[in-house]
């Protein structure tokens, strides 16, 4: 399998070749109402200036969490109140 850098890796090199991958493409996604209010909180407590915003975001979040896991390392989180930090399970 295609690890995210590896595949990163790849896109990076065709944007430098001027591939069409680099031309920014709109996408429309259908959400369930759910979703959209997820999304619509997200842009009101972040102060994003529009959802794709968010969106950016969010992607860039994710790829981080993918790339450190890919790695073999953990994320660990501490809540307030606690003393010591405990393992945060995102992809299970």
């Amino acid at each position: 399998m295609t690890t995210l850098a590896e595949k990163l890796a790849v896109d990076a090199s065709a944007s430098a070749k001027g591939s069409d991958r680099s031309k920014t493409r709109r996408v429309q996604i259908e959400m369930p109402p759910r979703s959209m209010d997820r999304l619509e909180a997200l842009k009101e407590v972040t102060e994003a200036a529009s959802y794709a915003e968010v969106v950016k975001n969010a992607l860039r979040l994710y790829e981080a969490m993918i790339l450190e896991v890919e790695e073999g390392s953990e994320v660990y989180i501490q809540r307030k109140g606690d003393d010591k930090p405990v393992p945060y399970k995102i992809f299970v």
